[in-house]
């Protein structure tokens, strides 16, 4: 399928529909292609744990917030202790 930018605007449901159908969708701008969209095929066999995830544990070394508790609760109080 080819779709312009303003296919893109008007007519999204369309492309989409068109993705879901495996089909890849080439972008035109002022008639020249510019991309192509394609559809993404995931084949997940099992689920991922979240630590797997790059970011897991990444602030595991910070010595100000081993108690999260008072850190958030020295995040969300005001400027000006008020009595």
């Amino acid at each position: 399928m080819k779709a312009t930018v303003l296919d893109l605007r008007r007519r999204m449901s369309d492309v989409m529909r068109a993705i879901d159908h495996n089909e890849s969708v080439t972008i035109l701008y002022r008639g020249k292609e510019k991309a192509v969209l394609s559809p993404i095929n995931i084949q997940r066999s099992s689920p991922r744990s979240i630590a797997d995830h790059p970011a897991f544990g990444m602030w595991s070394d910070r010595k100000d917030i081993e108690d999260v508790h008072e850190y958030i609760r020295r995040l969300r109080r005001g400027r000006v202790n008020v009595i």
